[in-house]
């Protein structure tokens, strides 16, 4: 099974390429859910600053792969496919324990756009932890970059600009999931 990994900067359009996926009928594995989860099950709202808070809590109390590795265990819970997409790599020590524990069939794709676009979607996408003020969204930003995801994105094994249309997004992530389905077969 090829293990695909969606990363990328908040509103770079990641999200976008794992409903492509999905569309494919390929798993995904979203490790935003893992924290929302762990957010609810300590009893505070999803929004974005108790999200962060929690994602930040456990990472410094239990390392920064702690995603990984709940990622990983779910994983094992999910029917085998030929191809299986986990969104939501923040840094380096994810990537590593992935490599590890799931083998060499494992690719990062970073899904990039300009800070404007990025920005003027952050605005209008309305999903529940979402920043809601420029301000709120260059705080995320830090946060986000502070974890590592700078470096995880330069390092990715496949790069999509994504500071055009949707249906170019669409075009560019389904030529890359049939390449890689097909260097599996």
């Amino acid at each position: 099974m090829k293990i695909i990994a969606f990363t990328g900067m908040p509103f770079s359009g990641k999200s976008e390429a794992v409903q492509i996926a999905k569309t494919h009928n390929i798993p995904v594995v979203r490790m935003g859910d893992l924290v929302w989860e762990e957010t609810q099950r300590k009893g505070r709202p999803l929004d974005d600053k108790n999200v962060g808070d929690v994602a930040n809590t456990l990472r410094k109390q239990k390392g920064m792969n702690v995603w990984a590795k709940r990622t990983v265990q779910k994983i094992k819970t999910i029917k085998p496919s030929t191809l299986l997409v986990i969104d939501g790599i923040r840094n380096t020590e994810e990537i590593d324990y992935f490599k590890k524990t799931l083998g060499n069939d494992f690719v990062v794709i970073a899904v990039t756009a300009s800070d404007e676009v990025r920005w003027k979607r952050a605005l209008s996408r309305g999903r529940t932890d979402d920043s809601k003020t420029l301000k709120d969204v260059k705080e995320r930003d830090m946060r986000e970059m502070r974890w590592g995801l700078p470096k995880v994105i330069a390092e990715a094994d496949i790069v999509i600009e994504n500071d055009a249309s949707l249906d170019e997004l669409q075009h560019q992530v389904t030529k890359i999931l049939n390449h890689l389905a097909k260097a599996i077969s």
